[in-house]
């Protein structure tokens, strides 16, 4: 009988372990489009941002941008621009830079990704790139939707 319940549990202790897993799993292989605020650094024209973004919504994407909003040290919103990702083609990862001209890289601290402004590709839902967006940083620049 003690070897029963020895095992017993030993069963229910692996079953409640590989269940626990079960999500994290379930989220990895997920459709997302991710998209990493990689470098801020100052450039000729103003602030340079360098994104990585990777398509793993399960197809093409034929145009991708976003607006977003730069907010200042104080917090404030010192502009709205549209930045274009053009073409993201399904399981690619791209590196794409964007000049933000008359923008001190040092004086923002947040960016944040107000709405697709377009979002197309056969088989993709215009709202996808927003639903179904994951963001992150390498700087000391907040960036989130």
């Amino acid at each position: 009988m003690r070897s029963l319940t020895t095992s017993l549990r030993l069963l229910t202790s692996t079953l409640a372990m590989s269940l626990a897993m079960v999500p994290a799993w379930a989220q990895e292989s997920a459709p997302v489009l991710t998209l990493e605020l990689n470098a801020a650094q100052p450039s000729d024209k103003g602030c340079r941002l360098t994104f990585v973004v990777n398509n793993n919504l399960g197809a093409d994407l034929s145009k991708a941008a976003f607006e977003i909003a730069l907010f200042n040290e104080a917090g404030v919103v010192d502009r709205l621009t549209v930045l274009d990702f053009k073409e993201l083609p399904a399981g690619k990862t791209k590196v794409t830079r964007f000049d933000l001209a008359g923008t001190e890289c040092a004086k923002v601290s947040r960016v944040l990704i107000n709405s697709a402004t377009e979002c197309t590709g056969t088989g993709i839902e215009p709202n996808a790139c927003m639903r179904k967006l994951k963001t992150g940083t390498k700087t000391g620049i907040a960036f989130g939707v």
